[in-house]
């Protein structure tokens, strides 16, 4: 099955880990929907209406395998 990763866009100048989004979400989001990955991106790709590219990210990152 599919398990959750996060893309996540830090406003410029911001310094933010992984950690501490997982630190953020434990407690407000359920076990099964923590993301196993964090990825950086400059931005989010957007389809010709705007909007988010979810086919564009996976593409990215199908590379990626969590065991």
């Amino acid at each position: 099955g599919e398990r959750a990763m996060a893309c996540v866009v830090t406003a410029e100048g911001a310094t933010l880990s992984a950690d501490d989004i997982l630190a953020w979400l434990d407690g407000r989001v359920v076990k099964w929907w923590m993301p196993d990955r964090i990825e950086f991106i400059e931005e989010v790709p957007k389809t010709s209406v705007g909007k988010f590219s979810k086919k564009t990210l996976r593409d990215r990152f199908s590379d990626v395998l969590v065991d």
